[in-house]
């Protein structure tokens, strides 16, 4: 019941060639320093020995222009399908990684495996974060900062994609001090 989760496309493989695209939404960061993430994935799943061959991958955030790519490609298996051409995603050669990233998507985070751990019905993969890649469009000029408003990514949520509602405040905004008016 820890809802909502971000729903993002993680590509795996040697290669732009011999990849893989599948959804997963039980993903998320573990760690700051190092920067590290995971994702679970079910060892049956097409991508699992993609990424166990290679140990790595790349966390391509989604938008809610990619809904349906998204839900597409967790429901059909790479095994049968080239889940990049039937659901028009362009995929790009890694840039710290052996595996594409989405060109679509406005972040994307290439991953290299550190262990695995079987857990059950799914094996969570600890991953070290090695490169960022965000569309420059998305950028603050000001800041320096990604804006996840102007992105439009989604979340899931008990079996359903959101689009991300209002932002209500930043971390710290409920002890910041009133700055006083000159």
């Amino acid at each position: 019941m820890v809802y909502p989760l971000p729903a993002v496309l993680v590509s795996c493989g040697g290669s732009v060639e011999q990849s893989n695209l599948f959804t997963v939404a039980w993903t998320g960061t573990i760690c700051s320093d190092p920067a590290m993430l995971y994702i679970s994935v079910r060892p049956e799943r097409f991508s699992y020995d993609l990424i166990r061959q290679h140990m790595e991958f790349t966390i391509n955030l989604t938008t809610e222009s990619m809904a349906v790519a998204t839900d597409k490609c967790g429901v059909v298996s790479g095994r049968e399908h080239d889940k990049w051409k039937e659901n028009n995603l362009t995929p790009m050669p890694g840039i710290k990684v052996k595996c594409p990233y989405v060109e679509e998507s406005p972040l994307s985070i290439e991953c290299r495996v550190k262990s695995v751990l079987p857990l059950g019905t799914h094996h969570m993969f600890i991953a070290e974060v090695v490169n960022v890649l965000a569309d420059e469009k998305f950028i603050d000029s000001k800041t320096g900062a990604f804006d996840l408003a102007a992105s439009g990514i989604m979340a899931y949520s008990h079996g359903g994609y959101y689009s991300l509602g209002e932002k209500l405040g930043k971390f710290g905004f409920s002890v910041q001090k009133n700055k006083r008016k000159n």
